[in-house]
């Protein structure tokens, strides 16, 4: 794994620190290469299992993997229109070679946080969330500290989180405060999932968005947040988390240059979600036409 740079940029007249984690590997970056770090060595494993949503980063990037290690890879997902047109990780994973299974036949509880090794089997569970992730993770913190030291900073970092496995395995490994936001559920959700994974490590600090999104569900001042990110940082962010991460910061008033932010990578996704949002914006447009 490549160090991933860390550089200044500004966003709404406030200028901070970005971690580029989306620069680390074409196929595999962000969280999804910190977290499936330990897959490095995949010599006893013939097939690889896992579950999730048919639009998951994590299913792209553990296809990706299984390919290049000449390994089968089964998904266990619900079916849904996409199937019909795959775009994005669905379309990548499935040139990967991916074998889709119904998730009803999905062997074990969705809430699963633990690897399970059965014969020359591998199941996984869903986004990578298990102890084992922590090995990519504790890689970023340490080049996390080596910046700090470099640079004599006294940062706080910020992540949005899913399963927040990134997250609590970045504060149990820093010094500083990890700040994330829960993208899935709400901040109790969050707090059970550290729990679940790992009961005695520090937990991070979970800041409250500052309104309620539903996961997946499309949000105009989301998208347009997302496209002045883009115009103003010359950086493309993730669409499903990070314009929650930002208008949260904003919110808090915590963006500024003692911030550092993790980016995650997930663009792959984006071309799903793009599509989405123009649907929506022909739509309005359509209906306000219509109302004229």
């Amino acid at each position: 794994m490549s160090l991933s740079p860390i550089q200044r940029v500004s966003f709404a007249g406030r200028s901070f620190f970005l971690k580029r984690d989306d620069l680390l590997h074409p196929h595999l970056s962000g969280n999804k290469a910190r977290k499936f770090h330990f897959l490095q060595d995949l010599s006893k494993i013939k097939e690889i299992h896992s579950f999730g949503s048919l639009h998951s980063n994590a299913m792209y990037s553990l296809s990706f993997l299984a390919k290049s290690k000449g390994k089968t890879f089964i998904y266990y997902a619900r079916s849904d229109p996409s199937l019909h047109n795959p775009k994005g990780n669905l379309k990548g994973a499935l040139e990967n070679g991916m074998i889709l299974r119904p998730l009803e036949e999905w062997p074990y509880g969705k809430e699963l946080s633990h690897l399970i090794f059965i014969d020359d089997r591998l199941y996984i569970p869903e986004g990578g969330r298990c102890p084992e992730a922590q090995e990519g993770i504790a890689i970023l913190a340490k080049e996390i500290e080596e910046w700090v030291k470099k640079e004599q900073k006294s940062p706080k970092i910020f992540l949005p989180s899913g399963t927040g496995t990134t997250a609590l395995f970045l504060q149990k490994y820093l010094p500083f405060p990890v700040y994330t936001i829960p993208c899935v559920g709400d901040e109790e959700y969050l707090g059970e999932q550290f729990v679940a994974l790992d009961p005695t490590a520090p937990c991070p600090i979970i800041l409250s968005p500052p309104k309620k999104y539903r996961f997946g569900r499309l949000y105009l001042e989301l998208f347009e947040l997302w496209r002045e990110l883009k115009k103003q940082t010359d950086v493309t962010f993730d669409l499903l988390y990070d314009p929650i991460g930002f208008a949260t910061l904003l919110y808090h008033d915590l963006l500024d240059e003692d911030l550092l932010y993790i980016h995650q990578g997930g663009l792959m996704g984006n071309e799903t979600m793009i599509e989405r949002y123009k649907a929506k914006l022909d739509k309005i447009a359509k209906t306000n036409k219509g109302a004229v």
